[in-house]
């Protein structure tokens, strides 16, 4: 079998980082996580897993891997609460990479919509073509006609892990407000942290890519800050990252027990839903 050839320092790398991470995860925590489509993906990838498996079997890098998996985890069950009660909805995946959490929720009557950058949806359409109900789509999630594509005659429900820390705050208040005035009913949930966590991300990845104004991209201190940013968002709630929607701290070392407090206390890591309002009824 031909396997796809990804380029070390490029887009293509770092897509396939956070499913490294699903795959070590499974590996070392089968008890917790079981992610056999991460691991299919990665074999059909011709990239040396080697260099980076060593930082992954780190306390660090594992704690790494054990965050990648309790994310996609924590927005999967939002994902599949949701569908309770819209079982017809689109489910939007914001900024997809080679994430499949529709594909892990998917009820058999959902629609499911891949949105991201033209060159990360080539690769994607190469590793997870479409299947039946689903789309990719190739668009910046800053221009609108992506939500022209979008079927939500059933409800909606959008989620972005890792994504939003690359917005700047003006940028992404401007979506999620363009989101719910065209979605009522609907219901955003993603991934932040404080501008602490911002800072740690500074002296990594955002200066190896060469972003400078780390200033103005997102970071939240307090999920009450997003109330203000739209009339209609009817609710604002939030849940600890890795203890919110299943507690791990009896399930990992004490190493990474202490990590855990960190990330709770220190850098504000959390996963935070917002509720739109429905569309007023004219009587």
């Amino acid at each position: 079998m031909k396997k796809f050839h990804i380029e070390k320092n490029t887009v293509q790398e770092t897509l396939i980082i956070p499913l490294y991470g699903r795959k070590v995860c499974s590996e070392h925590f089968p008890h917790l996580f079981q992610d056999p489509e991460a691991e299919q993906i990665c074999g059909m990838l011709d990239y040396d897993f080697a260099r980076n498996g060593k930082k992954m079997e780190t306390t660090a890098g594992l704690f790494g891997a054990l965050e990648v998996a309790q994310r996609q985890y924590d927005l999967a069950l939002e994902v599949k609460d949701y569908l309770k009660d819209h079982p017809k909805a689109a489910v939007v995946n914001l900024g997809c990479g080679l994430d499949d959490t529709f594909r892990k929720c998917d009820n058999g009557s959902c629609l499911g919509f891949n949105i991201d950058m033209p060159d990360v949806i080539a690769i994607r359409n190469e590793l997870l073509p479409v299947g039946e109900r689903e789309a990719n789509i190739d668009c910046d999630l800053n221009d609108d006609s992506w939500m022209e594509k979008v079927d939500a005659k059933g409800g909606a429900v959008f989620f972005a892990a890792g994504v939003f820390y690359y917005f700047k705050t003006k940028d992404l208040k401007e979506l999620l407000q363009k989101i719910a005035r065209r979605f009522p009913g609907s219901v955003i949930v993603f991934d932040s942290c404080n501008s602490r966590g911002a800072k740690m991300m500074r002296k990594t990845w955002l200066k190896e890519a060469g972003i400078t104004d780390v200033d103005a991209l997102f970071s939240l201190e307090d999920p009450d800050e997003l109330k203000t940013w739209s009339a209609d968002f009817e609710e604002v709630t939030s849940k600890s990252y890795m203890r919110g929607y299943r507690d791990l701290y009896q399930e990992v070392s004490a190493a990474h027990k202490l990590l855990i407090r960190i990330c709770d206390g220190y850098v504000k890591m959390r996963i935070v839903k917002i509720r739109v309002r429905e569309k007023e009824q004219k009587g």
